[in-house]
């Protein structure tokens, strides 16, 4: 840890990786880990136990709650991919903690229902997302003053691996291919977003709630070097942007400090050294072929609400088919918009109202997917 004298790791969650959990419980020493399952969470007990290690150790949905309201946690770090991490955001929210969000879905799934927790709760959302931190950091730090000054914000997109295939070929990419990007290494799921731009569209759905601007205030361009994570251009036609290496340490480090900041490990940009910066507009006919599902993102925003879930729910439904090979590449796009033209939501009110409007989306996704199926 870089700063053992600021923090303490208190709780570490994980879903399947038992040995890389016991890794991480034998260096930080947590007072509890938790598991995604009880199969998963009972190996890891064991390991804890032929180690001498007095980590607690837990699994399931409630029990992740729990250690997001404990009374011993200030700092809550939401990175649980995909609709799953919802609940344990909604409890940090409650429970008034700084939730640094790395999971946009909880405010494309939670949409304003979620921001309600925070609000009630009286915690502090900062966002992760290296875009999303960009642009809280070009922001005033007055907030009241964002919507009288601001004209738009300016996401930026490396393109993924396929900026400048033959959008023809779109349909012959493989999971390997779509999961080789090119400046950055995540997982699969996030991977093929990056690539089919998904994960673009629901970045904009995150700025909407985030920063509380209308969606003709959300623009998006391709810049593939990654130097420039966001921008903020106000009222004056003056832009604000925020640069630094690819690098996740940046805008941990930021949501761990602020509002202050502390050395966060990531190497400094040589300015001598740097490639010339691009960009390329999402507009051209050439990108709105090889990204059609970036444009579904201003669509929910205009739609239902709950639109923004369904959207969400069926992505993950189509990326797994892809990934498993059921579906083509450019299958996604279409299961997509299929699914948000058979479920028509009713706004959300509570949690269950959440999961159940996941699931009824799931289930429609899957129908396409089984009616696609390759």
């Amino acid at each position: 840890m870089r700063h053992p004298q600021r923090f303490e790791v208190f709780a570490l969650s994980a879903a399947t990786q038992t040995d890389l959990m016991l890794g991480q419980c034998v260096q930080f020493k947590p007072a509890f880990a938790v598991m995604a399952s009880e199969p998963h969470g009972r190996v890891l007990a064991r390991q804890c136990r032929d180690l001498g290690l007095t980590t607690q150790v837990l699994w399931g949905a409630s029990a992740l709650t729990m250690i997001a309201a404990h009374e011993q946690v200030d700092v809550v770090m939401a990175a649980i991919v995909g609709a799953a991490g919802l609940a344990s955001c909604l409890s940090a929210a409650r429970a008034g903690k700084r939730l640094l969000l790395a999971n946009k879905e909880a405010l494309v799934v939670g949409g304003d229902y979620f921001l309600q927790a925070v609000a009630q709760g009286g915690a502090k959302l900062l966002p992760i997302d290296s875009e999303h931190s960009a642009v809280f950091q070009s922001l005033p730090d007055d907030a009241g003053v964002w919507s009288s000054q601001i004209d738009k914000i300016i996401l930026t997109a490396s393109g993924g691996p396929f900026r400048q295939r033959d959008p023809l070929t779109l349909r012959d990419v493989t999971p390997e291919q779509a999961c080789a990007h090119p400046n950055w290494v995540m997982g699969r799921k996030i991977s093929v977003d990056s690539a089919t731009m998904m994960n673009k569209a629901l970045e904009v759905i995150e700025a909407h709630f985030l920063f509380g601007v209308r969606p003709d205030q959300i623009e998006v361009v391709i810049h593939p070097q990654s130097v420039i994570h966001s921008m903020v251009q106000y009222n004056d036609n003056s832009v604000v942007a925020q640069l630094g290496t690819p690098d996740m340490k940046v805008p941990i480090a930021y949501g761990l400090s602020w509002p202050d900041r502390m050395s966060s490990g990531a190497a400094a940009l040589n300015f001598g050294a740097m490639a010339d910066m691009t960009f390329e507009s999402i507009d051209s006919k050439d990108h709105e072929q090889r990204f059609p599902g970036l444009k579904l993102a201003w669509s929910v925003l205009k739609a239902p609400a709950g639109s923004t879930a369904v959207l969400n729910a069926a992505n993950e439904v189509a990326v797994a088919a892809f990934l498993n090979r059921q579906i083509r590449f450019d299958q996604i796009h279409a299961v997509n918009l299929e699914t948000l033209e058979a479920v028509i939501p009713v706004a959300p009110q509570s949690l269950e109202d959440l999961l159940a409007l996941d699931g009824l989306s799931r289930e429609a996704a899957s129908q396409v997917v089984r009616r696609f199926g390759v």
